[in-house]
């Protein structure tokens, strides 16, 4: 036999000897039998490995208790970047936007909005936003069902002109921020309205 592989040979029975030590000190940081397991096979391979930067004659121990502690660190630090997807949180979450232009269309609609006249934006806006019947609407105007239904019918059309034509203005609020704009609107026409009732 020769010397290299002899000490290759004392190698390997030194660090067998460790194993029970180094499966205890990864369990106590892992917190896990398995996962302890694991991380004493990657620190063992690692060892190994790296066999020949290891000097004979010094703390063995120690030198495969930093690779293990090196190791579980490196776990850690990769492991927090990492988390599991929970399946129902994504279906609630995530959710495809089949048309990626939809914000910009959307807020080209609420400027247009802000061209018609009060009382066709008011119909409009309830009607479109609110999700009130004609007869709801008429109901909190205080005019008959077919004057809403005029209202509406002219909005359309104007907002289709408008938007056609492309003669609205632009202003300061976000395409993202369209949604939330012609709800406040809704808050407003609705408020007074609901204070008569």
């Amino acid at each position: 036999m020769t010397s290299q592989s002899e000490a290759g040979e004392a190698f390997r029975a030194d660090l067998t000897v460790l194993i029970p030590q180094m499966r205890a000190f990864a369990r106590s940081m892992c917190g896990d039998a398995t996962m302890g397991d694991d991380l004493v096979q990657d620190a063992l391979l690692r060892a190994w490995t790296g066999h020949a930067s290891f000097t004979p004659g010094t703390n063995m121990k120690a030198w495969v208790f930093m690779i293990l502690r090196n190791g579980f660190l490196s776990d850690k630090r990769r492991s927090w970047r990492n988390s599991q997807l929970d399946p129902e949180m994504a279906e609630r979450t995530l959710i495809a936007v089949s048309n990626p232009i939809a914000a910009i269309e959307l807020d080209e609609l609420r400027r247009a909005l802000q061209k018609l006249p009060d009382d066709q934006r008011e119909a409009l806006i309830l009607i479109g936003a609110g999700g009130f019947s004609y007869e709801e609407v008429a109901q909190m105007t205080g005019t008959v069902v077919g004057t809403v239904k005029s209202r509406v019918s002219r909005a359309r059309d104007r907002i289709a002109l408008i938007l056609a034509e492309g003669s609205f203005k632009n202003d300061d609020v976000l395409p993202s921020d369209a949604m939330g704009d012609i709800l406040a609107q809704l808050r407003t026409l609705e408020a007074p309205l609901a204070r008569a009732a």
